[in-house]
């Protein structure tokens, strides 16, 4: 990239950017079109990002002054820590800039705010077919072996 990348926290000057940013994610993994999610569901992830009582959080990156990529991340208690854990829920890089560390960036974007609030572990998960991005994944932390399992109430 011919100019500095910025990882920071989202604005909420942002949204226009981050929207188009945060429908091609739900796109990659078929939520458009019929199975779009609900303008509810977008607003109230939206207003989460900037209430302080929320566990939930978001870093995008700018480059030239616009937004290529985003991070969502939640600090959550676990069983077997006595400090939240921090679980990176959304990583998403504008086609244009993948390959070009942007998602890695993004992930010790990631890091550094959970070093921060002491968690002991961050973690995420992909889809099995996402190749491209276990790529990078096989490079940043390490599989755990475990198989995520759930049911639609």
């Amino acid at each position: 990239m011919s100019t500095q990348l910025v990882i920071r926290p989202v604005a909420v000057e942002d949204y226009d950017q981050w929207l188009p940013l945060w429908e091609g994610y739900n796109a990659f993994y078929g939520r458009s079109g019929a199975t779009a999610l609900e303008n509810e569901i977008i607003q109230t992830t939206w207003i989460r990002f900037f209430d302080s009582q929320e566990p939930m959080h978001a870093l995008v990156a700018e480059l030239d002054g616009k937004l290529v990529g985003l991070a969502h991340y939640i600090f959550h208690r676990s069983t077997i820590f006595i400090s939240p854990v921090c679980y990176l829920q959304d990583l998403f890089t504008a086609e244009m800039t993948r390959g070009k560390g942007v998602g890695r960036a993004l992930i010790n974007g990631v890091y550094e705010e959970a070093k921060i609030a002491g968690t002991p572990r961050l973690y995420w998960q992909t889809h099995e077919t996402n190749y491209t991005a276990m790529q990078l994944y096989d490079k940043v932390a390490e599989k755990s072996g475990f198989i995520v399992y759930r049911k639609m109430m």
